[in-house]
């Protein structure tokens, strides 16, 4: 079976996820170390969950 190929999430280059593709998922340390620098400059963040929110707590708690 051929290895699954999937875009360098820097510069969309073709990455064969393999075990010996060092830095998968990016094609390159290059472009790894750019998307870190990117996540240091606050370019990218992970989104805080809306406070207003109520959490899911499963089937069993549901209001009727």
């Amino acid at each position: 079976m051929p290895p699954r190929v999937t875009p360098c999430p820097q510069c969309g280059k073709d990455v064969a996820w393999t075990a010996d593709a060092r830095w998968r998922p990016f094609c390159s340390e290059r472009c790894q170390l750019v998307d870190l620098g990117e996540w240091f400059e606050e370019k990218h963040r992970i989104p805080e969950p809306d406070q207003d929110a109520k959490p899911f707590l499963g089937p069993e708690h549901a209001e009727d």
